[in-house]
């Protein structure tokens, strides 16, 4: 066991989180309206930019992309860069709209445009799949425990999980949003030094050593972005389609944009979050390639060879630093898929259902017990999952439906009616294709579910919201949506 690396490790995230977790949580008492959930609509645009680029840039992103670069080689940057076009999608629209909305929850929106039956819908699948998210965060906290520890995957993520609700816990939103703006940059500073080292240190030529095993092995594609046309259409525009029509309404990336001191905050912060998440993928894509190509690492297979590639050949102080960088970015999109959750259960079922005279305290109180709770059951299962991005991808599929809902009852027409049985068939037809043999019967094995929930959702959509009565878009009635937060709730 590594206990030089591990103190260490544990020293700055413990430092850093439980420090400014302290320091936040004293300021929060002595303001009238603490702003647990929210940080009081104040953040910054670094603040906010790394925030949004570090929520959607955790365990898939590491060890999904170690895995996946292990199967089907470069194409796999493609992951990441969906985020990209994600980040662009949030940052210019649906983040604004959320904004502007005034908004506590993705939920809440829905109940604005088409009333309390959708609402409560959303709230509950939503939930469930950010809580799905979770579990893999909590599982690459356990990989990075295992590769410098050599404890199992399980254990790994039991301690981890204690310092992720910590980073969230403490102080909420504001808590969350300052220490991703610390970890962002002393991990992309121990990112780029250890990528020069591992330059250094490969074996058989570097990277065109790489390059020549993946060759000799005709498996030329591995390197290629494009890869196969297959994999394009399946894994790549599959991944792009998830990736954006699920997380750009996703309560795990809405809420920083909510959080954000105005709609100019979250263009601006567009042009740092952008890089900064899909520069990252490319890395890790390129560390995952170089670990299989080793004959040190390879016997490791997908989930171990990469972490403990780096755990060998770097200087320990490297191995130290980069660690405590590679956990910091699982614990910040840990943070928000655990503050997700708990955020939609106090506000749209909590208080919406039981409690509308909740005060900021009981809001605090129920959201820190929501979190402590999700965060336990999701500790629980991390060491028994399937592969991260495949699992990622399937989770995402959900919500793509409810994107184009949004669409229509925002510029179009609100249709409650629609709005209902667009997402309960698209989501039977999601369940259907999962679990059954429906993808075979009708020839169209290997389709992402993606396509399916996709498709659904536009053509159902589109006919029942066209069909159906319902009320003018909901940004059409104000200009726009200026002055949205005095618009009231429909039901």
């Amino acid at each position: 066991m590594n206990w030089g690396i591990l103190t260490a490790v544990l020293a700055y995230e413990i430092i850093v989180i439980v420090g400014l977790g302290l320091y936040f949580a004293k300021k929060q008492k002595k303001e009238a309206d603490g702003g647990f959930l929210l940080s009081n609509r104040d953040l910054p645009v670094a603040v906010v930019a790394v925030t949004l680029a570090l929520t959607v840039l955790g365990t898939p992103h590491i060890f999904g992309l170690f895995e996946m670069s292990w199967h089907i080689g470069a194409t796999s940057i493609w992951f990441g860069l969906a985020h990209v076009v994600l980040l662009v999608v949030a940052c210019t629209t649906t983040g604004l709209w959320a904004r502007r909305l005034n908004i506590t929850s993705m939920p809440e929106m829905i109940a604005k445009i088409f009333g309390e039956t959708p609402r409560l819908l959303v709230a509950c699948v939503m939930a469930g799949l950010i809580w799905g998210i979770l579990t893999l965060e909590s599982q690459g906290i356990g990989i990075v425990f295992a590769t410098v520890t050599g404890i199992s995957i399980q254990k790994g993520a039991i301690i981890g999980g204690v310092l992720g609700i910590l980073y969230v816990c403490l102080a909420g939103m504001k808590e969350i949003g300052w220490v991703n703006l610390i970890n962002c940059f002393i991990m992309y500073v121990g990112l780029i030094i250890a990528m020069i080292f591992m330059t250094l240190q490969l074996p058989g030529g570097g990277w065109a050593g790489v390059a020549e095993f993946y060759t000799h092995q005709d498996q030329a594609y591995m390197l290629s972005l494009i890869g196969t046309p297959e994999l394009l259409f399946t894994f790549a525009l599959g991944t792009v389609l998830s990736v954006v029509f699920c997380q750009s309404i996703s309560q795990q990336l809405m809420q920083p944009a909510m959080a954000a001191k105005s709609e100019g905050t979250i263009k601006k912060a567009l042009w740092i979050a952008a890089p900064v998440n899909g520069l990252f993928g490319i890395f890790i894509v390129c560390l995952g390639l170089a670990a299989k190509a080793n004959p040190e690492f390879n016997p490791l297979g997908p989930k171990m060879a990469g972490t403990t590639m780096l755990l060998k050949s770097l200087p320990p102080w490297l191995v130290a630093w980069l660690f405590a960088s590679l956990l910091a970015a699982v614990l910040s999109s840990f943070a928000m898929a655990v503050m997700a959750p708990a955020t939609i259960f106090t506000i749209d079922i909590y208080k919406n259902l039981f409690n509308p005279a909740a005060t900021e305290n009981d809001e605090k109180r129920v959201t820190r017990i929501a979190i402590w709770i999700l965060g336990v059951l999701a500790v629980a299962v991390a060491g028994y999952l399937p592969p991260i991005v495949s699992a990622i991808n399937w989770l995402f599929a959900w919500m793509a439906p409810v994107f184009w809902l949004i669409i229509f009852g925002l510029f179009w027409k609100r249709s409650n009616t629609a709005a209902v049985w667009t997402m309960v068939v698209s989501w039977i037809l999601n369940g259907l294709w999962s679990f059954t043999s429906l993808p075979g019967i009708v020839g169209l094995e290997g389709i992402p579910n993606v396509y399916v929930t996709l498709a659904s959702g536009i053509a159902l959509g589109v006919v029942l919201t066209a069909i159906t009565k319902g009320k003018p878009g909901l940004l059409r009635i104000k200009g726009e949506g200026r002055g949205m937060a005095t618009v009231t709730v429909t039901s």
